[in-house]
């Protein structure tokens, strides 16, 4: 049982799609290859799309990959929805093959099976004599011992990789990144061969469909209803100091905009019947399926796309293009065309899941062919019944492989860069295309030939910037430990490189168990002079570098980006066992001795991490240093409480123990009534010999909210919303209304959430004061990117905070809420919000 939530809205201009649109009726025909050519529309006229493969050489595609010699390795997810029921989904009837383009025109000629009686395989990354093949459920390391494209033995890696097993909420990607590890969407787990046998580690979680990286490396991914996300930071470093959870650096959503612009109707889609899904012509508003990006690094196409993301949308059936934009050691993305797609096709049936680039250098396109992507589970009677209608459910196992190139172009000659020795390979490490770069990588690490140093460090000297990454990250992939190639890196003329060096330097150290004079030397030398990123990178290795160093430039890196979310996390990601004496320092500082809200949300960050620890000592100081009531220093002891107050989602234990009762808790007056109104709770938190039984809740306090989803919810509160608001939920002048005894906030939670998924517009009235331009800004920013747990927390600990006491917010409301009010792509406005009526049924 559960509430399903009906939004009605009165008179606010959403247009509701008329079921009798008469495309909506028509059968939607499949096409020949050549007739789908001619549907195609690319925004860009000098390219064109050309027919790399189709049924039935191959059906169902879902995932392609290219080997060193340039053959093309297909997954077929054969079992998905045969029929609109999804009958035989577990029939073992999944495949793998090779395809070979035997006469080099660019269009494949035969296939071989490499792997098959598989159920819904969906990944592959091919590797040293074989493959690692993703199943249902399964990961395998499929090997070919003779060279005939046959899959002799396989060997379990995982058996638990499918996660929850459904196709697109279970593991995929298997993308090799620059840093030599396998990483995956929807999954915390990593992989990587060493030592002869694949190893896993946990890491953080990414996207749904499909994952890449740019030339510098970092991990971009996106969700069905989010189009680009990416990594800010390395993989695996926000989260080493275990006594702080890092809200920042992995998935960052780079845009907010999820309009689409498709140019037939999609009518067929699974929330058709939700207004505001579709225009009044019947076309998709917004992304329902955004899935497999690719960062484009290819030589092919004009340098005007290096680096652009391309986004499938197949229920749209169109693919986005973004510029990306990078600022500092922020990524944002805006759309390359205004009101238009890089490619849209007006054939219902071309579904594009995933891009790879070639080895040519082309954009390739793995185009599904199906009239019925949306899975049996999530599927909605108005699906079933539209799409049985136009005869979407037939025929099946269809299938196409596109490449978008650019004529004219002299053609590439065809190089088996397995048959290269590796003295030569290297010099692939600096081609000016990127799969070149991956391949030749990956095949010197696969060999572990420690003869190329030489030709390693030349690459490392010259003034190829992509060149010196890859030779970076071909080291590292040798487990080369000899420190003298990645100082020399460090002198590089290109910020990438350093940040690259650095990190591996790091890691060599941190194994090691050692730090070096260099090192020091350098940060010391550079950090001033040295870019935002740069500088983010030698804060987030300064746990290998002395203490007083490191100190020195992370007060410089708070100083310079004080009010930086990212900023704050990665000092702290670098503070484990240092977070008290760090505290120490800056109020020891001058510029720490006086309030500021950006101080304030960073000793609370600290005292957190310190409770965290439950070292008495380091608990008592803090205490102490809470004990007060100089006006002067009542900020600091409010940070410490309310930091103490948010360990709770950290600590495995429920309470500190402690050998006798604290100061702070003895009755006195030295205490504001601030402080007052936490000290019941901080009580809770701690145990000392001859302490009573905590008194029940106090009369008022009838709603009881989880702890941990309360102190998740202040901590992204403080990243994302108390800037504007205030750290105290005040609203602060020129920024934003107040949020303490806010009707916007304790009243309806669905509105709430409705607000933080899609931002509201001013003016806006509370608590009996109308607040508008100046007073505030014009709009406050949607929160779309964020996961619906994330919203449910902010939402629970604003309607449980200063005062305010209100139900907790469900996840699944959220979820549903996003769902029912897909379209909205303004903020909302007040009188929009008065409109809306919750209709809640069992």
């Amino acid at each position: 049982m559960y509430r399903r939530i009906k939004l009605l809205f009165k008179g606010i201009g959403i247009t509701v799609v008329c079921m009798a649109i008469s495309c909506q009726k028509n059968p939607s025909p499949p096409l020949s290859p050549s007739d789908a050519l001619k549907s195609f529309v690319l925004e860009d006229t000098s390219l064109e799309i050309q027919l790399v493969a189709s049924e039935p050489l191959i059906e169902d595609p879902v995932a392609i990959s290219f080997d060193e010699a340039g053959r093309l390795w297909v997954v077929e997810m054969l079992g998905f929805m045969q029929d609109i029921e999804g009958s035989g989904e577990k029939d073992r009837i999944g495949r793998i093959k090779v395809l070979f383009d035997n006469n080099l025109d660019g269009q494949m000629d035969s296939a071989q099976i490499f792997m098959d009686s598989l159920i819904l395989p969906r990944a592959i990354a091919v590797v040293n004599g074989g493959a690692l093949v993703a199943e249902n459920m399964p990961l395998w390391y499929a090997k070919d011992s003779n060279g005939d494209f046959i899959a002799d033995t396989k060997i379990l890696i995982d058996s638990t990789y499918g996660g929850l097993g459904v196709p697109e909420h279970s593991g995929n990607g298997l993308w090799r990144g620059m840093d030599n590890w396998y990483y995956n969407a929807k999954s915390e787990t990593r992989y990587r061969w060493k030592n002869g046998e694949w190893i896993s580690e946990p890491t953080e979680f990414r996207g749904q469909w499909g994952i890449c990286h740019d030339n510098a490396g970092r991990l971009h991914y996106n969700y069905n209803w989010s189009q680009l996300h990416a990594d800010l930071v390395p993989p695996n470093t926000m989260q080493r100091n275990l006594h702080h959870k890092s809200n920042n650096g992995i998935d960052h959503g780079l845009t907010l905009d999820r309009r689409i612009y498709p140019i037939r109707s999609n009518t067929a889609v699974n929330r058709g019947y939700v207004p505001g899904t579709l225009d009044k012509d019947g076309k998709l508003l917004e992304f329902a399926s955004a899935c497999g990006p690719l960062v484009y690094r290819g030589d092919l196409l004009s340098e005007t796309y290096l680096g652009d993301a391309f986004i499938c949308e197949p229920t749209g059936n169109l693919i986005k293009r973004n510029h990306i934009i990078e600022n500092g050691f922020i990524l944002e993305a805006q759309a390359a065309y205004e009101k238009k797609e890089f490619l849209a096709s007006s054939d219902e049936r071309f579904r594009p899941i995933s891009l790879s680039s070639g080895p040519d250098g082309a954009l390739y396109v793995v185009d599904m062919y199906k009239g019925i992507i949306q899975h049996a589970p999530y599927m909605t009677e108005y699906l079933k019944e539209v799409s049985l209608k136009r005869n979407l459910d037939k025929p099946i196992h269809m299938g196409r492989i596109w490449k978008i190139t650019k004529p004219g172009t002299p053609k590439k000659e065809p190089i088996d860069l397995g048959k290269i020795q590796p003295s030569e390979l290297v010099s692939y490490l600096g081609s000016p295309d990127g799969w070149t770069r991956d391949m030749a990588q990956r095949l010197l690490v696969e060999r572990q030939d420690l003869e190329i140093l030489p030709q390693l460090s030349t690459l490392l000297k010259s003034d190829n910037p992509l060149g010196q990454l890859h030779a970076l990250w071909t080291l590292e992939g040798l487990e080369y430990k000899d420190p003298d190639l990645y100082l020399m890196a460090l002198h590089s003329e290109d910020s990438k490189v350093k940040q690259a060096a650095l990190r591996i330097y790091s890691n060599i150290l941190l194994r090691e168990h050692q730090t070096t004079d260099e090192l020091e030397a350098y940060v010391r030398k550079d950090f001033s002079n040295s870019d935002p990123a740069l500088q983010l990178q030698m804060v987030l290795i300064s746990n290998q570098l002395s203490e007083k160093l490191a100190f020195e430039i992370c007060t410089s890196f708070l100083e310079i980006h004080s009010g930086d979310p990212l900023a704050r996390d990665a000092v702290m990601s670098s503070l484990q066992d240092r977070e008290l004496t760090f505290f120490k320092a800056l109020r020891a500082n001058e510029n720490w001795k006086s309030y500021t809200q950006n101080q304030e949300i960073f000793l609370e960050l600290l005292s957190s991490a310190i409770a965290v620890k439950a070292s008495e000592e380091e608990v008592i100081f803090l205490l102490d240093l809470a004990n007060t009531s100089k006006q002067e220093d009542i900020w600091v002891s409010n940070a410490i409480i309310q930091g103490i107050l948010n360990s709770v989602a950290l600590r495995e234990d429920t309470q500190i123990e402690l050998s006798q009762k604290p100061k702070i808790f003895v009755a006195n007056n030295n205490h504001s009534i601030t402080q007052l109104e936490s000290f019941d709770k901080l009580q809770t938190l701690f145990n000392w010999p001859g302490k009573p039984a905590v008194e029940k809740l106090k009369q008022n306090e009838v709603i009881e909210v989880d702890p941990t989803i309360m102190a998740a919810g202040r901590q992204k509160y403080l990243n994302l919303c108390a800037n504007c608001h205030g750290t105290k939920g005040e609203g602060m002048p020129r920024f934003a209304p107040p949020l303490k005894q806010s009707e916007w906030v304790i009243k309806e939670k669905e509105k709430l959430a409705m607000i933080l998924l899609h931002g509201m517009e001013g003016p806006i009235r509370v608590n009996g004061k109308e607040y508008g331009i100046p007073d505030i800004l014009p709009s406050m920013p949607s929160f779309s990117t964020l996961q619906n747990e994330d919203i449910a927390a902010i939402a629970t600990y604003i309607r449980n905070s200063w005062g305010n006491s209100g139900e907790s917010l469900k996840s699944s409301i959220v979820g549903r809420i996003r769902f029912r009010t897909q379209g909205k792509i303004t903020p909302w406005k007040a009188e929009e919000l008065d409109t809306v009526i919750f209709d809640y049924k069992l």
